[in-house]
């Protein structure tokens, strides 16, 4: 879908400044009292890890897709039995 690991980290920090913003925000131009503006800033601030953890997610099935492209090219190549030898048996 085009959506890269590094993305959802920086999803992830902006939620964190945005928590902060919406949380102040809330306390500063509403008259609702601190109460609401500390569950609008909880509310936002949950964001976070569910962009980390997506992050990671991602991260794993680009480092998984890059390991498997690569194992298919040594393959194809003849040099996938030569890339698992310890390199003492090699010739």
């Amino acid at each position: 879908m085009g959506v890269k690991s590094g993305m959802m980290y920086s999803a992830g920090i902006a939620s964190i400044g945005l928590s902060f913003a919406t949380w102040w925000a809330s306390k500063n131009k509403e008259n609702a009292g601190l109460d609401r503006a500390d569950r609008w800033g909880i509310f936002v601030g949950e964001w976070a890890p569910t962009f980390f953890a997506m992050g990671v997610a991602l991260r794993i099935e680009e480092t998984h897709r890059d390991l498997s492209q690569s194992g298919e090219r040594e393959m194809l190549d003849g040099t996938y039995a030569e890339s698992r030898m310890p390199s003492h048996a090699r010739v």
